[in-house]
């Protein structure tokens, strides 16, 4: 593969958006049209993702181009993938793969519109993890945004205004900031250029206070976590499990990738009350998904919970705590499009996500209750799963930094094996609920297509974690970026 698949994969997405609302297309083209770019993409990452060379070290940036933006201020186009942007695009195109076949499944209306907007977030998604300039960055980032905005506000549940207002004053609020602080450090260094400013590091707190926000908001980090009940309950279940799985991971990346390589000194120094209010969301977010009543609100929390365990891992600052970390990323990800799929799949069978209306879908719907089972039993990581093996890891790396971090992880993860329990018992288990009948019918053909590639997915990983983990972050004694980086984040 050439330095060209970078772009590709962020503007083909684009131009087949623009393709899809500009031209007249016949409405049955329009969703097998958006799935063959999907599959496009998931074909032109596996091409990078087979010639990527990740001995290189951690932070070597690969498949890069580069272009003029805006010449006065020294803002360019440029693109390229380090390891952690490749997995994390990787998500993306899968995922938002995933998630257009469930929406062909469930026969959205506005399909150009629908669609299109699906392949714009792909597009911005990817461009996220590709951009090696600020500006660039930041444009990507709030082109994130514009499709969710939309998503979640027009094909959205009942609540869907105040869900979308929340989201929209959240990230707002979070992304002026970003964009003061970028702002600030471009012209004080005289680059925005991502490569250019890592090799001087900054040392100012508050821009890197003003990067975090953004971050956190996205993330979400407790306790800026306020939109997302009414965001993950509104949206469709496949854009809720995106903005779970997908977007989520794009504010864990820009900690690691831009505000930790960028700023390491206030990286450090801020460290322990970052760790502190991880394990707070942790503990807090598993609490909350024990108590939810539907299904939704477990996914919901859980996932508020997974984000402050992977900041664990991310503040950790060392190897273990980082691979265990990107790991994670990729696990939640996708056992998150999947959980939220599957919820949708249960409420339109059953009317219904509430906990106390379901129960006893086991029974005559082998298939449904197998994936349920899987999914769920590798997300309260059992030992051989692939979610295990990240937060073992994620542990370890953390236990390094203070034991009684670790105890709080491991506390959490008995309680995510609780709510995760409830959850599986509640659905699949129980006496039949009243909103279950015999009528409700087991996954279909197109359901098992969406479905099934996520999990074998996280089966390969389940098989074989090392996958990601010997080939992120390898080690220092071949890697002097780390070997410079981590005892200066360790001070």
């Amino acid at each position: 593969m050439g330095s060209w698949v970078t772009s590709a994969l962020i503007l083909v997405p684009a131009g087949a958006a623009l393709a899809l609302w500009l031209l007249p297309w016949p409405r049955e083209l329009v969703a097998p049209l958006a799935l063959g770019v999907s599959l496009v993409e998931v074909a032109l990452w596996i091409g990078a993702l087979a010639d990527f060379d990740f001995s290189a070290g951690a932070f070597d940036l690969q498949y890069a181009e580069q272009a003029t933006w805006f010449g006065d201020l020294g803002v360019t186009y440029h693109v390229g993938f380090v390891g952690i942007g490749l997995w994390l695009a990787g998500l993306t195109v899968v995922g938002q793969t995933a998630a257009i076949v469930y929406a062909m499944r469930a026969g959205r209306d506005r399909p150009r519109a629908y669609y299109g907007l699906m392949l714009l977030l792909t597009a911005a998604a990817v461009g996220v993890f590709a951009a090696q300039d600020l500006l660039l960055f930041y444009v990507f980032w709030e082109a994130m945004l514009i499709p969710l905005y939309l998503l979640v506000g027009v094909w959205g549940g009942a609540g869907r205004q105040r869900a979308t207002l929340l989201f929209v004053v959240y990230t707002m609020a979070g992304s002026l900031l970003m964009l003061a602080s970028i702002i600030v450090l471009g012209i004080s260094e005289g680059t925005f250029d991502l490569r250019a400013l890592q090799t001087n590091p900054n040392s100012s707190t508050w821009i890197f206070l003003g990067l975090a926000a953004a971050f956190a908001v996205k993330a979400p980090l407790f306790p800026f976590h306020g939109w997302l009940p009414s965001a993950y309950r509104e949206a469709p279940a496949e854009v809720a499990g995106v903005l779970s799985g997908v977007v989520s991971k794009a504010a864990a990346y820009g900690f690691l990738y831009i505000a930790i390589l960028l700023l390491p000194g206030p990286a450090a120094d801020l460290r322990t009350p970052v760790l502190v209010l991880a394990a707070v969301g942790l503990v807090y977010g598993s609490l909350l998904a024990f108590r939810a009543r539907d299904v939704r609100g477990v996914i919901a929390y859980s996932s508020l919970a997974q984000l402050g365990l992977i900041m664990l891992g991310v503040f950790a600052t060392n190897l273990a705590g980082w691979n265990g970390a990107v790991l994670q990323m990729v696990n939640h990800g996708l056992i998150s499009v999947t959980m939220f799929m599957l919820a949708g799949l249960v409420e339109s069978r059953t009317g219904t996500g509430r906990l106390d209306r379901l129960g006893g879908m086991a029974k005559g719907r082998p298939m449904l209750a197998t994936v349920l089972m899987v999914t769920g039993i590798i997300a309260l990581a059992v030992p051989g799963s692939t979610a295990f093996a990240g937060e073992f890891l994620i542990l370890t790396g953390v236990f390094v930094t203070g034991w009684g971090w670790a105890v709080v992880g491991a506390i959490a993860i008995v309680l995510a094996a609780m709510y995760m329990l409830r959850l599986i018992s509640a659905v699949l288990h129980r006496q039949e609920g009243s909103a279950v009948s015999d009528e409700s019918r087991d996954l279909r053909p197109i359901e098992l297509v969406t479905l099934v590639p996520l999990v074998a997915c996280l089966l390969f990983l389940s098989a074989w974690p090392a996958a990601i983990t010997s080939h992120t972050f390898t080690g220092t004694s071949n890697d002097p970026a780390l070997s410079d980086l981590l005892p200066e984040l360790q001070k």
